[in-house]
């Protein structure tokens, strides 16, 4: 399942993953760390809910 960042748009994919900040294709996003932020507008994971 993609999420999306409620502020900017940032779709993550788990399939993709985020390897610019160090997060390897097939994480999924209840994996990513506590600390990972959104690469665009740099906003916590709290900031994310399930893209349609």
């Amino acid at each position: 399942m993609k999420y999306e960042c409620e502020a900017c748009g940032y779709v993550y994919d788990p399939a993709v993953g985020d390897p610019d900040n160090g997060v390897d294709p097939g994480t999924e996003f209840a994996d990513l760390p506590e600390d990972w932020t959104c690469p665009t507008c740099g906003l916590g994971k709290d900031q994310f809910k399930p893209a349609e």
